[in-house]
């Protein structure tokens, strides 16, 4: 099996290089997929961000019924998006 400490040697790079590296893309490809499932939200709504989605519901241009379930996720979507965005921010 192979070890952090193995492929870094390997690639004949530093092991912490190896793992900053490794948790960058990491990140990078969870904040894509995120940021493609937002875009198809705004897409199917009209929609830019939250606070429109829940002005639309409450103005009746999106029932509950159809939204629910959506607003929730993309809620939960945006708030991984801006802390993928801190962590990455921060390495």
């Amino acid at each position: 099996m192979l070890t952090i400490e193995g492929v870094a040697r390997e690639l004949n790079i530093e092991k912490n290089g190896l793992i900053k590296e490794s948790l960058q893309t990491y990140l990078n490809h969870r904040l894509l997929k995120i940021e493609t499932e937002l875009f198809l939200l705004v897409k199917k709504y009209g929609i830019k961000d939250i606070f429109e989605f829940d002005s639309n519901i409450k103005k009746g241009f999106i029932t509950e019924k159809e939204g629910y379930d959506d607003y929730f996720v993309f809620d939960n979507l945006e708030a991984e998006r801006e802390t993928l965005k801190k962590i990455l921010a921060r390495l």
